[in-house]
């Protein structure tokens, strides 16, 4: 049946979102409606509200991909999860069956990837969200509303193909399991299935935002001896502490460039680098920042920027590599229950990255908050419900 609930929708670039009510249809075939019960705010939700890259453009659509919740209905065909089951959505699914899914070597699924551009669900091309506020058991009827990032999370309920829910353990601590949706599953597994960090390695993470030090908490995890955290910004330093960085480099206070400190600190480079800011300058950096013969630098930022690498060919020739990662190299349905299983037992904290928490008719502060720079993960209470 359709639904009537409240979402926070985007109508146009940073314009505030307008908390309303819409109407969710039911799920069609292969596909999975959730009560969202919690959901925080990325840097990637605050460059589709901007409308940074005119052509992701969509309006009016639902933001939000980093969130929790439980499965309300499912539609036809879907047999991995079933109402009452506690999921968390993933912008980039998992079919199980194409070439990619059925290799190691891949987590970008031929069919369900992550696609800035999509913003319509995969069976009929059409949205599950529309404006109506009127519903008579029949059919809503309205202006549609446009999906994000396989997720659109700012709402009580959505709807999402099954490759993009993964079901976690009903004892899981929800809040904290919100935030394996992005950024902390894209930074510890740049560390762990990207660059593949080694006991007593040395590393340097260039943007100590969530996904940064999610990254230094990964490098921390596998027995980095040295995390070495770049930041304009001296306030994150003690955060970063927390999360096992072991040196701090402000590039305001150097006369000289970031890698040239970095190369006299560890006597010739590090042996991971990881750019986490999504500029192009600092990407450079990081590069030179690693050692030569065997130095690995790992792209985790966005870059909206139409500019190239900042690298000569023959810069390559020197053993360096560069390679990018996308959330974490994680397949997501076959992967992050286990994953979610070792930030239950302590392997990597969870609660350091959720630095405010508010109601979700305040999402409007909330986002002001990650713009300030005055927040990691800002959580949001969608719904109110009861656990069993």
């Amino acid at each position: 049946m359709y639904v009537m609930h409240v979402a926070a929708v985007a109508w146009g670039p940073k314009e505030p979102l307008v908390i309303q009510e819409i109407c969710v249809d039911p799920p069609q075939k292969m596909e999975v409606r959730v009560k969202i019960l919690y959901s925080s705010i990325c840097h990637t939700d605050l460059g589709a509200w901007t409308g940074v890259n005119e052509a992701e453009r969509a309006f009016p659509r639902i933001l939000g991909h980093e969130a929790v919740g439980v499965v309300e209905s499912v539609g036809e065909g879907v047999k991995d999860v079933k109402e009452g089951d506690y999921v968390i959505p993933a912008f980039n699914g998992e079919c199980g069956e194409c070439r990619v899914c059925t290799k190691e070597e891949s987590n970008l699924c031929e069919r369900y990837k992550v696609d800035p551009m999509k913003r319509l669900m995969v069976s009929d091309g059409g949205t599950r969200f529309s404006t109506t506020t009127t519903k008579d058991g029949g059919s809503c009827q309205s202006q549609p509303i446009y999906h994000f990032l396989n997720t659109s999370t700012f709402t009580e309920y959505t709807v999402l193909d099954s490759a993009c829910i993964v079901k976690i353990d009903p004892n899981a601590p929800l809040k904290q399991m919100s935030l394996l949706s992005c950024g902390v599953s894209t930074g510890v597994g740049a560390a762990w299935n990207t660059a593949k960090v080694k006991e007593g390695k040395t590393t340097a993470v260039f943007g100590l935002g969530s996904v940064g030090l999610a990254v230094a908490e990964g490098a921390r995890a596998r027995g980095a001896s040295r995390i070495i955290g770049v930041d304009a910004n001296a306030s994150k330093f003690e955060k970063g502490k927390l999360m096992g960085v072991t040196d701090f480099v402000n590039p305001k206070d150097l006369t000289k460039p970031v890698h040239e400190r970095i190369q006299e600190l560890t006597g010739g480079g590090v042996d991971y680098s990881f750019e986490c800011t999504g500029n192009v300058d600092v990407l450079r950096e990081a590069f030179l920042s690693t050692h030569v013969g065997w130095g690995s630098t790992v792209l985790v930022g966005i870059y909206q920027t139409p500019r190239t690498l900042p690298l000569h060919p023959m810069e390559l020739f020197d053993g360096r590599t560069i390679t990018g990662s996308i959330f974490g190299g994680f397949k997501p349905k076959s992967q992050l229950p286990d994953f979610a299983k070792q930030c239950m037992k302590g392997v990597v904290k969870l609660e350091p990255f959720i630095t405010n928490e508010l109601p979700f008719e305040k999402i409007n502060d909330a986002f002001q908050l990650l713009r300030d720079g005055k927040s990691l993960r800002c959580l949001l209470q969608i719904s109110k419900f009861l656990k069993k």
